[in-house]
């Protein structure tokens, strides 16, 4: 493994990148797993960024074959070499065109809505995926640039076997690949979280990306003392935020969560402000056993919240996941703590103990109903709690949440519930 995930990825291909800074630069990010890579990318350089929306068109009879590609705006990239010696005949080119050029509107409108594409015309591109296993895609998708204009393409991956990487170089200006090892077999494996990235998150960063800057949220990189122990964060503030909602991150996650980040981002879209934030150290993560040290955790959350409160004079609420849930429930639990409002995402809040019954800040509980025991131990917890509290299941969604809309509804479920129970969203309100 090398990287934590796609955003640790992403900022870390950025620092690659730096030297195109300054320039005439657009980024475009390949759906679905691209455009959180790219994401960061584009902040880092302070560029636009936008989705690159291609089609390759593959040979009937062998599909992985690809004789061309199709993009928006009626681009079509055909290679007559292997239509010659593929022996396809016109009507089956112009078959397999039909077909990819109705997905191909169906996926642009899907993500960029009714906001046309960037021009590329006499710009730098900047071709981004979160990795290369044989590179077909991304060489469609820099043949597709060019041919919108582009006056040079970059094509930038975190990791890509040597092999296809040799090949890429030939078809673009520069190509930027952060790893090429030898013993390779799937992008995925070089990734800790390499969860699915769903269409939702694809928009959301999108229209992040592009929200105007007189409504941009001023975020800051910060560095917290929980009780001696530094732990890094990322605390987002949009303009007149009325409370806070700290993230109390699960076991094998992180503040990159992309989940816990789309989350954070339609609560900030509320008005609410948000502090993502590691509770343990990178070397304490080694240590499997320390994400089930809800005692520890709890301690720390709490020591994070007195750092909080005494920078920002706003009402502070919790949002937990998976283990997490257990630590926010255990640090709601204390006097010290003083929080208004607790919300649990596929948490294990029977980790807690006996301390549940001391909660006494609203909590919602949020669990899939394909997860199964995830739900029976949350109806036994619950069962527990003496404050305000409701449990809401998401139908069809399993643990992580990854089925389509079910991670948008636990967003809108825990910003209705921080809104009503932090008070007004925003200062003055």
């Amino acid at each position: 493994m090398l990287f934590t995930d796609r955003v640790d990825a992403g900022r870390r291909l950025a620092e690659a990148l730096g030297h195109l800074a300054g320039e005439k630069t657009i980024v475009l990010g390949l759906p679905r797993g691209g455009v959180p890579v790219a994401f960061e990318v584009a902040q880092a350089l302070h560029a636009p960024l936008d989705v690159i929306v291609v089609r390759k068109l593959g040979v009937p009879y062998h599909r992985e074959l690809a004789f061309g590609a199709i993009g928006e705006g009626g681009v079509r990239v055909i290679s007559d070499d292997i239509v010659r010696r593929s022996g396809i005949a016109e009507q089956d080119i112009a078959a397999v065109e039909r077909a990819e050029a109705v997905e191909l509107e169906r996926q642009a409108l899907r993500f960029r809505g009714n906001r046309p594409m960037l021009s590329l015309d006499g710009r730098t591109a900047i071709v981004v995926d979160d990795g290369v296993a044989t590179g077909a895609t991304a060489k469609a998708a820099c043949q597709v640039v060019r041919a919108h204009g582009a006056a040079r393409v970059v094509l930038a991956v975190p990791v890509a076997p040597p092999d296809a990487a040799a090949t890429l170089r030939s078809a673009v200006d520069e190509v930027v690949c952060l790893s090429t090892p030898s013993a390779f077999r799937a992008v995925g494996e070089w990734y800790h979280d390499f969860s699915q990235t769903p269409d939702e998150e694809v928009i959301d960063l999108l229209g992040k990306a592009n929200r105007p800057a007189a409504g941009a949220d001023r975020s800051e990189e910060v560095e917290v003392d929980a009780g001696g122990v530094r732990l890094a964060g990322e605390l987002v503030l949009p303009t007149g935020a009325g409370a806070i909602v700290m993230f109390a991150h699960g076991s094998g996650s992180s503040r990159h969560s992309p989940r816990n980040r789309r989350v954070a981002s339609a609560l900030n879209e509320a008005g609410l402000g948000t502090l993502l934030f590691d509770l343990l150290t990178t070397a304490e993560e080694a240590d499997r056993a320390n994400v089930f040290d809800i005692e520890t955790l709890a301690g720390r959350l709490v020591d994070t919240t007195r750092w909080l409160r005494n920078r920002e004079a706003v009402p502070i609420g919790y949002f937990g996941a998976s283990t997490g849930a257990a630590a926010a429930l255990r640090a709601a639990a204390s006097a010290e703590a003083d929080v208004g409002a607790v919300v649990s995402r596929g948490g294990r809040p029977d980790l807690a103990g006996p301390r549940l019954a001391d909660v006494r800040a609203p909590t919602l509980l949020i669990v899939g109903g394909d997860d199964a025991r995830v739900l029976e131990l949350n109806r036994q917890a619950q069962a527990q709690l003496r404050c305000e509290n409701r449990l809401e299941v998401v139908a069809g969604a399993t643990h992580l949440f990854e089925e389509p809309g079910a991670l948008d509804e636990v967003a809108g479920l825990a910003q209705a519930w921080f809104v009503r129970h932090l008070g007004a969203t925003r200062a003055g309100e």
